[in-house]
């Protein structure tokens, strides 16, 4: 399906990958790892054509389709249903030409689109994309609002579901879940799974790439090396090689060493010359195993912060929302130090409200108790956009502490890596994901006593990622999460609270029990919300009835149309004569034509007889 040979690949003066080999088969679903910078988007960009190869082979099969996510915020007064159905070029043209048709009353027009929408599966598109806007948390009464009505967060999920509906051969999906919550990732884990095609994943989240690979590709020291099965795979699989490598190293130097020492005492002496310079010969073609570096750049940990009393805080039975409109009813609450708690529910129960109520940013009507000691963190996925981007990570460090020197500074932000001068450099030229990690700098630094997390790890890398677990492990705080990420879920949340139906309950089970119970809510909530009875206005009846009129004008012609066809076909003449036969294939090929152009317009005409029946 695509294969690599020896492809050399630079920007500007850096080279992301030098002779570098691999074969992706058809089918196949491929995880693209490694740290920042090291080329997963470049690579991209290659497969995609927007930027060639400065060497090596890079072969497609022809006519290959490709697809990737659209990374521009989409704006338009479309609905988000039409958004997405536009994700098809052709079945796009089709549904435009059968628009035109039926404003000019063209029959024929009208009848050869049917019969391309049948050709391409066009009638089921709009349920297709409506099952996908569902499955990425879109409710049904929204699906037909503008795309401008959306926030940011919800029109990329709207570039994701395009993408779903574009039919492709190979698939690229850079951060697909980095706008989802972990409902949405469970259904596109699910989808992932379902379709046939070639897809290359870029991911952060290890229990996504878990769930959706069969293989990982990773991209380290400017080589693309292939890894069979999942990320969890991968990473015992890479351990090992490491553990290898470092014994490999260990016993080279040895050798080394002994063939060095023996050069370096008999170089001098006659007898043993030629011995010390076979020796030397032997140390410069040995090709030298590289010692293991330690890959990951972060060593940050939270400081000990100052005591709180217990509990911390306590709510009972406290309304919550905004102004008058009540999200949440009858909540009861209390954290505790050393707590480890994530909040899990469907899109739109209430999580963000109740973690910014904990924050007291939002009312609590009701009686609640906060510790006069109590020191929040709150961070949340909408960090970033409050840093001055015009400044450096120096100067928003010494906004919030003034006292701090410049060697602690230095010191503390490395351990985020922003090493050297780039602490001096303003943060408008960072990435998204160096900009979320130099807000979580700057909530490590103020040592909260509770910490509120919502959707931390959107725009971190792997490593980030990783280092703040590990950290998290160390802190001594209570921890409230709300997160999409599964790695961090499964290792620091002690309990689970599920927020739905305006509820805040403990919940008893693991996040593989919750992807059970949202399942069975969904269905549940599914079948409640089914219309029994469709019952037409009078406006739509007349609607119908104007319709289905059209429609047997339109068979009335078709039959006309078809029996002169027949008619022609039945004259002896016709099988007569050398130029004979193109006419009656012509001919054929119009009758035939005809009678599937009406079959089409008879089912429709019956389903609305149906429809004005009931």
């Amino acid at each position: 399906m695509l294969q690599l040979k020896n492809i050399t690949l630079r920007r500007g003066l850096k080279v992301l990958l030098e002779d570098a080999d691999i074969t992706l088969y058809q089918n196949e679903k491929a995880g693209l790892v490694g740290s920042n910078g090291v080329g997963k988007t470049s690579l991209f960009k290659m497969i995609k054509g927007n930027i060639e190869p400065d060497k090596g082979d890079f072969e497609l099969p022809n006519g290959t389709k490709i697809a990737e996510i659209e990374q521009e915020v989409p704006h338009g007064t479309q609905s988000a249903i039409d958004y997405v159905l536009s994700g098809d070029e052709l079945l796009a043209a089709i549904f435009s030409r059968l628009k035109t048709a039926e404003e000019n009353d063209d029959g024929e027009g009208i009848a050869n689109a049917h019969l391309e929408l049948a050709e391409c599966d066009g009638y089921s598109a709009e349920s297709r994309a409506a099952k996908i806007l569902a499955g990425l948390g879109f409710v049904a009464g929204d699906i037909k609002n503008a795309v401008d009505d959306f926030s940011g967060g919800w029109r990329m999920r709207l570039n994701l579901a395009r993408l779903l509906m574009q039919p492709s051969d190979l698939l690229l999906l850079d951060e697909p879940t980095n706008h989802l919550d972990l409902e949405a990732s469970f259904w596109l884990e699910n989808w992932i799974s379902d379709l046939k095609k070639t897809i290359i994943i870029i991911s952060h989240d290890r229990e996504f790439l878990d769930n959706a690979v069969n293989r990982i590709v990773f991209i380290s020291e400017q080589k693309l090396h292939n890894f069979a099965g999942n990320y969890s795979n991968f990473e015992r699989q890479y351990a090992q090689q490491l553990e290898l490598q470092q014994a490999k190293f260990v016993k080279q130097q040895h050798k080394l060493n002994h063939l060095q020492s023996y050069v370096d005492r008999f170089r001098a002496k006659a007898s043993k010359a030629k011995q010390a310079q076979s020796r030397l010969k032997m140390i410069e073609r040995m090709d030298k195993v590289a010692a293991v570096q330690q890959s990951n750049p972060f060593t940050f940990e939270f400081k000990d912060a100052p005591a709180a009393g217990n509990p911390m805080l306590t709510i009972r039975n406290a309304d919550i929302g905004y102004d008058d409109k009540i999200i949440l009813n009858k909540v009861s609450l209390s954290i505790h130090p050393g707590d480890r708690i994530a909040f899990i529910g469907p899109n739109g129960a209430g999580k963000s409200t109740l973690i910014k109520a904990l924050a007291q940013i939002l009312p609590i009507k009701g009686e609640s108790t906060f510790n006069s000691k109590l020191k929040v963190g709150y961070f949340t996925q909408y960090q970033i956009e409050s840093l001055s981007f015009s400044e450096n990570s120096m100067w928003h460090l010494k906004m919030i502490d003034s006292r701090i020197g410049e060697k602690e500074a230095r010191q503390f932000l490395g351990g985020f890596n922003f090493q050297g001068d780039r602490v001096f450099e303003p943060i408008n030229h960072f990435s998204g994901g160096e900009k979320a990690r130099l807000a979580l700098a700057l909530l490590v630094w103020q040592q909260p006593n509770i910490l509120l997390l919502d959707e931390p790890s959107n725009h971190l890398d792997l490593e980030t990622r990783e280092a703040l677990a590990t950290a998290l492990q160390f802190y001594q705080g209570a921890l409230i999460l709300i997160t999409h990420d599964r790695f961090l879920l499964n290792s620091l949340a002690d309990e689970l609270y599920l927020i739905a139906n305006n509820q805040v309950k403990a919940f008893a089970g693991d996040i593989n029990d919750y992807q059970k119970w949202f399942a069975e809510e969904s269905k549940r909530v599914a079948n409640k919300t089914k219309p029994k009875v469709i019952k037409l206005s009078v406006s739509k009846k007349m609607d119908h009835e104007k319709r289905l009129k059209n429609l047997e004008d339109k068979l009335s012609d078709f039959e006309q149309k078809i029996s002169a066809c027949e008619s022609t076909l039945s004259d002896p003449t016709l099988y007569q004569g050398e130029d004979s036969s193109p006419k009656l294939i012509s001919l054929q090929d119009d009758l035939q034509h005809l009678q599937e152009a009406k079959e089409l317009v008879e089912d429709e005409a019956l389903t609305l007889m149906e429809l004005l029946t009931n």
